[in-house]
C-alpha cells in the first residue's frame, strides 16, 4: 500500500484538520506538504468551501492534485480552472429554503454556486462566516438566484441548532441529504453525495486508481471520505464519530499541525 511515494495520496479537510482556529496554516505543515511533493508525493483538500472561499489559501501552500469543493459536489481541477464533476441539489431546494427561512428567521442562509456565494438571509453569524471564508456575498431573495446550486448552507448558534434539526426532521423532506458540518453549520447537499463519493470520482475520473488515499478529517461530514480512503487519519480534536472510523488518531490537534503530523506517520509507512 505504501510502496511508492509517487502513488500516496494526502487528501484533507479544511477548517478544524488542517486550519487552526486562526484559520492560517501553519508553517510547519505547510513546509512539510512542500517536502512532501518534492518527493513525489500528491496533496489536496477536500473542503465544504466554495472556490471562492479556498482560493486564499493557495498563495501559501500548493495542490498538486484536484481538489474537493462543496462537501462533495464538485472535484475541481486548479491547474486547468475547470470542473472534472459536478453534481447539483434538485431544483425543488429552492422551496424547501424558503420555507426553511420563513419560519426561522434567525437562521442565516448561503448557497454556492460556481461563480458566486448568495445569501437570501444575513443574520451576524452568517456575516462572520462570509468574513472567515472572505467572499462578498450577492444578497438576494431564493427566487432571484440562477440555478445550479452545489449546496446550500444553515447557520444558527450551537445552542439552537438542534431546534433546527429538529424542525427539518418533522418537515420528512425527500430527495436531497441534510448533514452538520461544524456545530454551528447545516447544510444541504444532493443525495447520496458527500466528499467520499468525490473521493471516488477522483479514483476513476484522474487515473488514480492504483493510488494509495490517505484523507484527514474531524468532523461528521468528513465521515464518509474517511472511510473511502486507504488510511484514515484524525487529528485529536476531531469528534467521537470521526474517531470510530479512523485507523489513526494523532495525539496532536488542528492547532498544533496535525498535517505534518500525518505526513510524518506516512513517511514511516514508506520507510523514509
Amino acid at each position: 500500500m505504501f510502496e511508492d511515494i509517487n502513488k500516496v495520496l494526502l487528501i484533507t479537510d479544511m477548517d478544524g484538520t488542517f486550519l487552526p482556529s486562526s484559520k492560517i496554516p501553519g508553517q510547519r505543515s505547510i513546509e512539510a506538504i512542500a517536502d512532501f511533493q518534492s518527493k513525489g508525493g500528491k496533496f489536496s483538500i477536500a473542503t465544504g468551501r466554495a472556490i471562492q472561499a479556498a482560493q486564499q489559501y493557495f498563495e501559501s501552500f500548493s495542490v498538486n492534485c484536484p481538489i474537493i469543493m462543496s462537501n462533495g459536489g464538485m472535484v475541481y481541477d486548479l491547474d486547468h480552472k475547470k470542473q472534472i464533476h459536478d453534481v447539483f441539489v434538485p431544483d425543488f431546494t429552492r422551496d424547501i429554503v424558503s420555507e426553511i427561512l420563513r419560519d426561522n428567521p434567525d437562521v442565516g442562509c448561503e448557497v454556492l454556486t460556481l461563480d458566486a456565494v448568495y445569501v437570501p438571509q444575513m443574520t451576524p453569524l452568517e456575516a462572520k462566516h462570509n468574513v472567515i471564508c472572505k467572499v462578498k456575498p450577492v444578497l438576494c431573495g431564493v427566487d432571484e438566484m440562477p440555478g445550479d446550486w452545489y449546496k446550500v448552507l444553515f447557520a444558527i448558534e450551537p445552542e439552537k441548532m438542534e431546534r433546527l434539526m429538529d424542525y427539518v426532521e418533522a418537515k420528512g423532506w425527500t430527495g436531497v441529504d441534510f448533514v452538520r458540518s461544524a456545530p454551528e453549520y447545516y447544510e444541504i447537499l444532493p443525495q447520496n453525495i458527500s466528499k467520499g463519493s468525490a473521493l471516488e470520482k477522483m479514483r476513476s475520473l484522474c487515473g488514480m486508481g492504483d493510488y494509495t488515499f490517505v484523507a484527514m478529517g474531524d468532523y461528521n461530514n468528513d465521515i464518509e471520505m474517511l472511510q473511502a480512503a486507504d488510511v484514515a487519519i484524525c487529528p485529536s480534536n476531531a469528534v467521537e464519530e470521526v474517531k470510530k472510523v479512523c485507523d489513526l488518531v494523532l495525539d496532536v490537534s488542528c492547532e498544533e499541525d496535525a498535517v505534518a503530523a500525518a505526513l510524518e506517520y506516512i513517511y514511516g509507512r514508506l520507510g523514509l
